[in-house]
């Protein structure tokens, strides 16, 4: 028979700890290394190994928590509440399975690789003005303005707008930051205000086709099935702010990284087909998303635990991809690395495996080898200043660096 999950004797881990960059990433290695594959969280319960993070994404009764953050948090705003549109992030079932059939092939790889170019053009002209220097604040400088122009040029949208998109994005994903109390008018005001944007956009692209994800969008269709106008815009809105803060996060978190191993840096620099390679290791290592949350659709019963409807488990991505039961030494980074058949997490896995994967890797894949080549023996400039650990999407506050300093350059 098995064992109701409240009635188990669990360790704690505590998700507010910011005593260090790798203050959480211990204390699950101490778990894992005790045998707990099971804690207490946040909110419910927490996921150490990698094999049990995998079969919970994966398990289609374990739907995404996102949509349970407000009330999760206390908020009661019922304006708040009742204007939220579900979207291909927060959908399950039928819903998510059509939603992912009519928009995947826009999201293709093929479709991120025509964007590359522009990728490189954006992220020289971020890099080359910071070259005769020899310092930059990677953060402020290269990493927040980087994917913006990107997903202007994916959506079509006017190349000023980007500044808007940014603080757009940043509002938005404050609902991850567990602070709604203050942070819920700088939410509704974003969301109004960005639902505007994106319905104008949308008309706009209606009138004028154009070589882009959203006339893709517009003409995505299977059997005669087409999005909606609220599918649309929430899609679309969804491409502004998940395809934002986890790029610029993540590629901070991977300099950063790269700063305590010069080494590979120089590897990449002299090797730029290992990029790939560079992106995966560097996303398993410090990945800037390191959890995230389900909630059992109906009762569940999983090694012999079970979990009533409703119940709250965090799989913790950080402490899967540094699992040693899967990943041969786990704790080193290694652009090297062979291609394993155990995929590192931080993109998720199962139905709401991201989206916007092929388009964040590539442009890792290509921001990672030109700042090689132009910042050769990269180190810090002062101290690493890092998100709070509560954070949902996590990296450098501040990351300030030195190099050698060059004439210029050119993409």
């Amino acid at each position: 028979m098995a064992t109701l999950v409240h009635d188990l004797e669990l360790p704690a881990i505590d998700f507010f700890a910011d005593n260090g960059r790798d203050a959480r990433l211990n204390d699950f290695r101490e778990l894992r290394d005790g045998g707990h594959w099971l804690a207490r969280g946040l909110f419910g319960f927490a996921l150490t190994r990698y094999e049990d993070v995998v079969a919970i994404l994966r398990d289609k009764r374990w739907h995404n928590a996102s949509r349970l953050i407000a009330e999760m948090s206390g908020i009661d705003d019922q304006e708040f509440l009742q204007s939220r549109r579900e979207s291909i992030l927060s959908a399950e079932g039928d819903t998510h399975t059509r939603l992912r059939r009519l928009v995947g092939p826009a999201f293709s790889p093929r479709s991120a690789d025509r964007l590359r170019p522009y990728m490189r053009e954006v992220i020289a002209g971020l890099v080359d003005p910071l070259l005769a220097d020899g310092r930059c604040e990677l953060v402020g400088d290269v990493c927040e303005p980087y994917p913006i122009p990107i997903i202007c040029e994916l959506l079509g949208a006017p190349k000023e707008d980007w500044k808007l998109f940014s603080v757009w994005a940043s509002d938005l994903l404050r609902i991850f930051n567990n602070n709604l109390g203050e942070d819920l008018p700088y939410i509704k005001r974003a969301s109004a205000e960005l639902d505007v944007y994106v319905k104008d956009l949308i008309a706009a692209r209606r009138h004028d086709p154009n070589d882009d994800l959203l006339t893709d969008l517009i003409a995505a269709g299977d059997a005669g099935d087409r999005l909606n106008e609220d599918e649309l815009t929430s899609l679309v809105t969804a491409v502004i702010v998940g395809g934002t803060d986890t790029t610029r996060n993540q590629l901070a978190c991977t300099v950063a990284l790269f700063t305590e191993h010069p080494d590979q840096w120089t590897l990449l620099a002299d090797n730029p087909s290992l990029a790939p390679r560079a992106v995966e290791d560097s996303m398993r290592i410090l990945g800037a998303i390191r959890g995230t949350g389900r909630f059992a659709s109906e009762d569940i019963e999983y090694r012999g635990v079970l979990f009533p409807k409703g119940t709250v488990i965090s799989p913790s991505l950080q402490s899967a991809n540094r699992d040693a039961a899967i990943f041969a030494d786990a704790d080193r980074f290694d652009i090297t690395r062979e291609p394993s058949s155990h995929p590192q997490l931080t993109f998720g896995s199962g139905i709401h495996y991201c989206l916007g994967a092929a388009l964040a890797r590539a442009e890792l894949q290509e921001a990672l080898p030109l700042l090689a080549q132009r910042m050769a023996n990269l180190a810090l400039d002062g101290d690493i200043v890092w998100k709070p650990a509560a954070t949902g999407i996590w990296g450098p506050d501040v990351l300030p660096l030195r190099f050698t300093p060059q004439s210029g350059a050119t993409a």
